[in-house]
Order: C-alpha cells, then sequence, then structure tokens
C-alpha cells in the first residue's frame, strides 16, 4: 500500500468530530489554506498546512500528489439508494410528467412491483456486473462509501439474493458498499391485501436469514399511507432491532404519516424522504438526535415540494444528503445535482450541504468515527476537486469536478475503479 502527501492544496475543507453535527454547527467546517495531508496504510496520519507537514514528514518516504490550485474534501457518502436491481421503468417517468402520481402508477401495477418482476429474473451474474457499472459511477462523482438497499425481491430467495450481491459488490469493488435489509418496500402481489401477513413473513422467515448470514447493517420500511402502515413498521422495526439490526425509516415522503414520529419514538438511525413531516416531526428528530436524511433529487424528479432542509437545520437537526438513486422516482448518482439542489431549492448553505453528504452521512450509517472528515486516524477517504474551493461543488452548477479520488488510501481513477 502507497502512503502519500497531498501537499499545495488551495483549500483544504472539512467538517470535524465523530458523530453527526446539528443544526447551526453545520456550518462550521475547517478550511485550511495551502493545506496538506499525510496518508500511512490507509489511514490519516497528520492534516496540516503544507509548512507545517514538510516540516515535521520526510518526503522522500512518500509519493507525492500536488495539489495546487485544487481543493481536498472528505469522500462523499451515500446514505440512501436503492442502487441494486434488475430493469428499468422510462415509461413511468413519462408518465409522472403527464400527471399521474407515484401512488396512481403503483396501485395501476407499475412502480416497485415492476422492478421486482425484473430483480427476481435477473441473476446474480447480472445484478453483479450492473452493480460493478454503477459503484464506477458513483466513485467517477466522488462517492466513496454507499448505502445499498435489497427491496426489489420481495421475497425469501431474491431479499437474499440482492443481499448477497451486495456483499460481494463490498468485497470487490473500491466503495465501500452498506447493505440494508428494505423487505417491506411493497407489498408483492402474492401478498395483496394481506399487508399484516406480509409483515409477519418478513419477520419470521426472511428477517432471521438475512441476521444469521450477516448481509445487512440496517433494517429500512417503507411507511406510507397504502404500503407499510405505522403499526406494522412498529411491529417490524421492533422484531429487527431484537434480533440485532439497527434502523431505517422511510418517512412521510408522500403523505404525513408520522413516520418522523415513528423514527424518534424507536430512535433510528435516520428518517428519511421527510417531504411531508410536520412541524412536530421535525421537533422530535431534534430532541431524539435522529438524523434527517434529505433526498432533494426525488422531490426534483418527482416534481414535488423540497423537504423543509432550511427549517430542519435551524430547529436543531442533523441532516444528511443522498442520492436515492432507483430505477423509478429519481433514476441519478449526480453529486453535482444533488448539491445544487440542497443550496438552490432547501436553501442550505454550501457548508451545511458538504457536511450533510460527508460526516452527517457517515453517521447516517453509523460510521462517523472511520469517515466522513479528513482527521487524524480516519480512514483515507477523500475527494479532490479541480477548483480551488469547496464553494465550486454548487457554484459549477451541476457540473463534475472531481479530480481525483483517495479511498482507504489508494488512488484510484474514477470511472475504473482501479
Amino acid at each position: 500500500m502507497t502512503d502519500w502527501i497531498i501537499k499545495n492544496a488551495a483549500e483544504l475543507a472539512t467538517p470535524q468530530g465523530n458523530k453527526a453535527v446539528f443544526g447551526k454547527q453545520m456550518n462550521d467546517l475547517k478550511v485550511i489554506p495551502d493545506g496538506a495531508v499525510v496518508i500511512e496504510k490507509g489511514t490519516i496520519k497528520a492534516v496540516g498546512t503544507t509548512k507545517e507537514i514538510t516540516k515535521h514528514f520526510d518526503e522522500s518516504q512518500y509519493s507525492i500528489i500536488d495539489a495546487t490550485g485544487k481543493c481536498v474534501v472528505p469522500g462523499f457518502v451515500d446514505s440512501h439508494t436503492h442502487f441494486l436491481f434488475g430493469g428499468y421503468r422510462p415509461d413511468e417517468f413519462f408518465m409522472r410528467l403527464n400527471g399521474k402520481s407515484y401512488m396512481e402508477i403503483m396501485e395501476a401495477g407499475g412502480g416497485i412491483q415492476n422492478t421486482v418482476n425484473a430483480t427476481r429474473q435477473s441473476s446474480f451474474d447480472t445484478l453483479f456486473q450492473s452493480g460493478m457499472r454503477r459503484l464506477d459511477s458513483m466513485l467517477s462523482f466522488g462517492i466513496t462509501t454507499v448505502e445499498g438497499k435489497s427491496g426489489y425481491g420481495l421475497d425469501l430467495e431474491n431479499e437474499i439474493k440482492q443481499l448477497k450481491v451486495m456483499k460481494r459488490l463490498n468485497e470487490e469493488h473500491p466503495v465501500d458498499v452498506v447493505s440494508t435489509f428494505l423487505g417491506a418496500h411493497a407489498v408483492p402481489t402474492e401478498f395483496d391485501g394481506r399487508s399484516s401477513d406480509y409483515i409477519d413473513f418478513i419477520i419470521s422467515d426472511v428477517l432471521p436469514q438475512v441476521v444469521e448470514e450477516n448481509l445487512a447493517e440496517f433494517c429500512d420500511v417503507f411507511c406510507e399511507k397504502g404500503v407499510i402502515s405505522i403499526d406494522l413498521s412498529r411491529r417490524l422495526l421492533l422484531a429487527a432491532k431484537e434480533m440485532g439490526l439497527r434502523i431505517k425509516i422511510h418517512a412521510d415522503e408522500i403523505e404525513r404519516l408520522g413516520g418522523a414520529e415513528l423514527a424518534a419514538e424507536l430512535r433510528a438511525a435516520s428518517a428519511d424522504h421527510l417531504l411531508e413531516v410536520s412541524d412536530e416531526g421535525i421537533r422530535q428528530l431534534s430532541e431524539k438526535k435522529v438524523i434527517a436524511t434529505l433526498l432533494p433529487a426525488t422531490a426534483f424528479c418527482l416534481n414535488k415540494r423540497y423537504a423543509a432542509g432550511r427549517q430542519m437545520i435551524d430547529q436543531g437537526c442533523a441532516v444528511a444528503l443522498a442520492s436515492d438513486y432507483n430505477p423509478g422516482s429519481c433514476f441519478t448518482d449526480s453529486v453535482p445535482l444533488l448539491l445544487a439542489l440542497a443550496c438552490i431549492n432547501m436553501k442550505m448553505s454550501a457548508e451545511e450541504a458538504l457536511t450533510a453528504l460527508t460526516l452527517n452521512g457517515a453517521a447516517a450509517l453509523c460510521r462517523a468515527d472511520r469517515i466522513g472528515s479528513i482527521e487524524e486516524g480516519k480512514a483515507a477517504d477523500l475527494v479532490i476537486l479541480k477548483y480551488p474551493s469547496y464553494k465550486y461543488l454548487v457554484y459549477n452548477t451541476a457540473v463534475n469536478i472531481v479530480d481525483q479520488v483517495i479511498k482507504n488510501g489508494e488512488l484510484i481513477t474514477p470511472c475504473t475503479g482501479k
């Protein structure tokens, strides 16, 4: 493994700490002009100015990256995706543009069930190869850790298949893949009208195998009117916690159902989407320190109002940003688009957005002690930008400005994964 010194960076910009950053403190980036980083054995050894670093470390013992005119930021953490699936749904995208709602498409037999059918028909190898290509794309945008959800199998065999593919992807691709079991993504056609029976099936038949084979760290649920109710969501998540999984919730995306309040009640790692969250839900997320993971690209693609990110931060929440990459409502992994929407449409500052996509994203995956900031002792997951400031991430609107990616101390060529 190569040891590195990155030096002469126009600036090094990072949030700080080993846990989520809440409220107005999301603005508190540490910015080091003429910054430098020492990397040894995949870990950050020291951070400071170039003058400080070159004074204390013998450059002849390291490979050198000259970042003159460039900015160094932490690797991005995409903490909510559905990137592993079979098939595509372009027709549904244009149905929505012509006025059909997400739920209308779903009730007509489209939506998630379409992808379930295609995923069930896809082999392990087919899913693995498409997963590799998608991770290569994410890496090119500076994503060094990604959460991946199951939920396109909706039966024992295919939920396990999805999770096993993600486990192998984590082993073979430079991007770290954090797996989440989302068996309650929808009620499959074979359980039509029997959502309670389906949740019982997940608890009795699927969850035990997921846990026994160590295939997921989290359990998630699509808590939504017409999908999985509050009571059924609570039953499932409590069972998952009892079996040792951490929990997440798709909360208040389409209708105000009280998903945020349930996330606070159960002290979930995160409540995600939150387009229709109540003021009380925001208050409880802040009080119980549950991370609010916002997905502005989904609101953009669905042509819906954006989550109240500004209000959440002002009321003391820790906000994370994620792509929601999926074949239906948000078929994009574009970090530049995500950041632009967060700042322009959700009124977040550039500092808040960077914190949300790094340290707070890491905290949403219970990894803030290991990744998400450029600090001594953390994994050397870094992104070198083509421009001299992190502000260009938004200013150079919706354009990918990633120059180089370092993952666990290895210099990765974007788009190749090597």
